[in-house]
């Protein structure tokens, strides 16, 4: 049904974008995938170009091939984005946009319609920051779009994604959490987040929510919360972590724990106070309803981290992080 139809995917070698190219191809569509890495396929219908997709130059002569749907991985900041926003909208059909789940303040149960932090915020502190700090911008970019007289776009707001070399434990990366749990290394994480709620979606699943949604018109002019509905606290997270792979934890301060960040502590400590001690309870009947997908079509979180986890190559690298050091700095000076 979707042969001959063309689909652009942006920055489609990441944690989501490594699920969902191929099954875009196995719905029948011809996929190019413009990405930073080098990447190859062995499946017809999906090229992969390496190239820069921010290059404004380059990107005005690939949208020529007139694609039926572009799906944007690439993060801008709000200029960038405000300066070609009108050229995407223009060269597709369907034009889909990632913004974040970080987007809420505090809701018990969040739905689509639960308020935003650029809206509700009374720090000023932290929406004076709104250049840098991802919730704010994400969710500023959205406006554009509901602004811009345009209907052929949707956005989409994942909640945290785990998928191959993309795992979190509070506001840690896998550089720190695998990378730690492999050496036999103790990671710190903040007491204050442990007993909060988080919600993680696989990669797999979360793929399977956004093939339904391109070139989907209902989905049009809408916006969607991808995420399962399942929940955990952080330290039943760092649990599974623990049973999977042996990752030992100790729990920190905040003000011990943000010190590990460096430079970006500010920025560390935004993400955790605004989005990692809140509650994040799903509600994800919208994407649910447009998908024709059910809850119990999603892998379990203990399910899904196992299945990455233990599929890790042996020779996995890890990108290198002061974090560790840091880390290992604290421990020493607490031994001693």
């Amino acid at each position: 049904m979707n042969n001959g139809k063309k689909i652009l995917v942006m920055g489609g070698t990441g944690a989501m974008g490594v699920y969902l190219v191929p099954k875009l191809a196995q719905m029948g569509y011809r996929v190019d995938v413009i990405s930073l890495d080098k990447a190859g396929s062995d499946n017809e219908k999906v090229t992969y170009i390496q190239a820069d997709a921010k290059d404004d130059v380059y990107l005005k002569e690939v949208l020529k091939h007139q694609y039926d749907a572009i799906v944007d991985f690439l993060l801008y900041y709000t200029k960038e984005f405000y300066a070609r926003y009108e050229m995407m909208l223009k060269s597709t059909g369907h034009y889909m946009f990632f913004s974040s789940y970080r987007v809420y303040a505090d809701s018990p149960v969040i739905t689509e319609e639960s308020p935003r932090l650029l809206d509700v915020s009374a720090d000023k502190r932290f929406l004076a920051e709104e250049e840098k700090e991802y919730s704010l911008y994400k969710a500023r970019q959205e406006d554009i779009l509901r602004a811009s007289g345009f209907d052929n776009w949707t956005i989409v707001r994942p909640a945290i994604t785990y998928s191959k070399y993309r795992f979190q434990l509070v506001t840690l990366e896998a550089n720190v959490v695998v990378y730690r749990a492999l050496k036999g290394l103790p990671v710190l994480i903040p007491m204050e987040a442990l007993p909060i709620q988080g919600t993680m979606s696989w990669a797999g699943d979360v793929a399977d929510m956004l093939s339904r949604l391109v070139l989907n018109t209902a989905a049009y002019g809408e916006t969607y919360t991808v995420a399962t509905a399942e929940h955990h606290t952080w330290q039943e997270i760092a649990d599974y972590y623990k049973e999977i792979i042996g990752l030992e934890y100790i729990p920190v301060d905040t003000e011990t724990y943000l010190s590990f960040f460096g430079e970006w502590s500010v920025y560390a400590g935004y993400q955790l106070k605004y989005d990692r001690c809140f509650n994040r309870v799903i509600d994800n009947s919208k994407v649910l309803g447009a998908t024709g997908l059910k809850q119990s079509d999603f892998m379990t979180l203990k399910q899904g981290l196992k299945k990455e986890l233990l599929s890790l190559p042996e020779n996995t690298v890890w990108s290198e992080t002061p974090i560790n050091a840091k880390m290992d700095e604290f421990l020493k000076r607490k031994s001693n």
